[in-house]
């Protein structure tokens, strides 16, 4: 699914590039679904794609969007922060989804969604989440970096390392990313999702380790929460098997809402 993206036009001048899709009148009444990309991703990616296409087959209402500074949005990667994209989730849900959803939130988007789910615990059906990363920039980045790393960030505001997805594309790391994730953290205060949780973890995955996953379905208050482990599995979750395992844990949660 290649077409252009539509734009959400914030007041503040902010520009959110988006995809949204109605649903049918025959799937009118079931939860609509909101995909939440990753830290440097943009709603393009395979997992995105492969569930605007389940979206289109069944019927289904269906949200992707990128976060600004991230893919067609308005605004600069390197000036935003964790508050901010999820400021822009959170304004998208509100204008563009009416009624129950999933949301699917991959990486950062797992952190995302769950700050979606605090703030408007009623219209969440389910949450799928899919090496989900909340508060990683607090208990992973922060802490995964050097003295050297750490002094780099005191005194320059920010810190590049390599990006092992794309050497030639490095992830830069701000002070204003890190003391924002502070504020926005999940994994030390109640978190309730009232409807199914699952959450797929490869044991293989290098930047969100399988421990990361535990304690998120420890903390998580839910009536039906399962983790689901994937063996070998690294972080991106994008092979043609871990794809079809997605769409099929996003329609076990879809059968329960």
């Amino acid at each position: 699914m290649t077409e252009a993206p539509a734009f959400f036009a914030a007041p503040d001048g902010r520009r959110l590039a988006h995809v949204r899709r109605a649903a049918s009148a025959a799937q009118a009444g079931r939860p609509g679904v909101v995909f939440l990309g990753g830290f440097q991703s943009d709603m393009t990616g395979s997992k995105a794609l492969a569930l605007d296409a389940w979206a289109l087959r069944e019927g289904r209402a269906f949200l992707r969007l990128d976060y600004t500074g991230h893919g067609a949005s308005s605004g600069l990667f390197e000036e935003g922060c964790l508050g901010d994209w999820a400021r822009d989730a959170l304004d998208l849900f509100d204008a563009l989804t009416e009624g129950p959803q999933i949301l699917v939130g991959s990486s950062m988007g797992g952190w995302i969604g769950l700050l979606l789910a605090r703030a408007r615990p009623e219209r969440v059906a389910g949450f799928l989440g899919v090496a989900a990363a909340p508060d990683f920039t607090e208990d992973l980045v922060a802490r995964r970096m050097t003295a050297a790393q750490h002094a780099e960030m005191a005194a320059q505001g920010r810190v590049v390392v390599r990006n092992p997805h794309d050497p030639e594309r490095p992830t830069v790391y701000t002070r204003r990313l890190i003391e924002d994730g502070r504020e926005n953290l999940v994994l030390r205060s109640p978190l309730a999702i009232s409807g199914p949780v699952r959450l797929l973890q490869g044991t293989a995955d290098s930047e969100v380790p399988v421990s990361t996953a535990l304690a998120l379905l420890e903390h998580l208050e839910s009536p039906d929460a399962r983790l689901i482990l994937i063996r070998g599995a690294g972080h991106r979750l994008s092979e043609p098997a871990e794809l079809a395992l997605l769409e099929e844990t996003l329609k076990e949660i879809d059968a329960l809402s």
